[in-house]
Parts: C-alpha cells; structure tokens; sequence
C-alpha cells in the first residue's frame, strides 16, 4: 500500500512528509533526492510507531504516492516546513486526533529517551556550528511555546530542564491536538490541527536525529 505524502518545494530546499505520519519528514535539494531521504527514514521513524504503539509497515517507504505540490518559501529555503497544505485543513476525526497524540507523545518520549545517552557536547559541523545536546534541548522547548501559541496555547516557555513544567505545557499542547477538529485553524492566524501535530512532531524528531547523529561514535 502507498504511502502517500506532500511536497514543498523552495528554489534550493524541498521537504517531503507523510500525510499520515506526523514527524515522518525529511529535505533534500531535490524532489528525488527528499523522497529518497524519507524512504531512508523508515527504521528511524518505525522507533517512534513502536513508542506509540501504531502499526508502521516496514514497507512504508517502499511506495510514495504525491497527493500535493506546494511552493516554497523563506521558511523553506530556511530549513522549515512552513506551508500549510490543502490537505492540512481536512477535518480531524476522532479516532485520527487520538492517533496524531499517541505519536507526538511518542516522539516526545523518544527525544528524553536519547538525550538521556546523549553526550552534552555534540561534534560540530563542518563550519564549527550545531547546538550541543543542552542548547538543542532548550530551543525544541522554547520553540514548542511559540508553535502552541498558534494553537492557542499561551505558555512561558519553560527551562528545558524543569521536568514538570515542560510536561505541563506539553499536556496542554496534547488537550488541543489529541480531540477532533474541522480543519479550521485553531485560534485567528494560527495553525489547522493536522498542520500543527506535523510540524511540533517533524521539530522534535529533526533534532532526535541530529543528537544520534552528531553523538561521538
């Protein structure tokens, strides 16, 4: 059976997720080459369906079936899945909503689980840049206040190692995210529930595998 995805494609970046797996998305500099880098992604992603206890075909990246093509922008070229597609403001039934929690929660679990045998310094990239493992940490946190605000959750963002106040915020994230929608976005300017579990779950596992892959072997 296909999986079937959505590409956004900017002039030198294009991103490539799952419709139906939020957090399952990888970029490339080319459609072929973002496709490619999903499909690669299958093993990596099959620890976050298990963590949720979702049935994730290991044949998932064997078939890719475009449902939609979407333009770029700033954020894309910047290194963001920032378009929201059509599909995205579909509603979201009950049953779907529960899904979409149990693997953002999963991802979230998944990301304490490898910060936890994750050094603090992490190896640098080419040019010297990168967060090490404390800095990542803070700024997955810091940026999931600002993405619950586009769903109308207003949180300070809490110290990343303040276990209970990450937790709160993250509940409240799941109360909004884990019941059913009508595709509309969830407060005025702000982001359409599919949209939101997609892009909070893609920020969390983007830095998971940055971590397993900057870690000193």
């Amino acid at each position: 059976m296909a999986t079937v995805v959505d590409i956004e494609i900017g002039a030198k970046k294009v991103f490539v997720w799952a419709v139906d797996w939020p957090g399952w998305c990888r970029s490339g500099r080319t459609e072929e080459a973002a496709l490619a880098a999903l499909a690669d992604y299958v093993p990596r992603y099959a620890v976050v369906a298990a963590e949720a206890r979702v049935r994730y075909p290991k044949s998932a990246g064997d078939t890719l079936e475009i449902r939609e093509r979407l333009p770029g922008n700033a954020s894309t070229e910047f290194g963001i899945p920032g378009q929201v597609s059509a599909g995205d403001a579909e509603p979201v039934q009950a049953a779907e909503a529960t899904r979409a929690g149990k693997l953002l929660t999963a991802a979230w679990s998944v990301l304490d689980a490898v910060a936890a045998v994750t050094p603090a310094e992490l190896r640098k990239g080419p040019r010297g840049g990168g967060r090490d493992r404390d800095k990542m940490l803070g700024h997955v946190v810091e940026a999931e206040a600002g993405y619950a605000r586009m769903i109308g959750v207003k949180q300070k963002p809490p110290p990343f190692d303040d276990a209970e106040a990450v937790a709160a915020l993250r509940a409240e994230i799941l109360a909004v995210l884990a019941k059913p929608s009508d595709g509309a976005p969830l407060r005025p300017k702000g982001w359409p529930a599919r949209y939101a579990a997609r892009r909070i779950a893609w920020h969390v596992l983007d830095h998971v595998w940055e971590m397993q892959d900057r870690s000193p072997s």
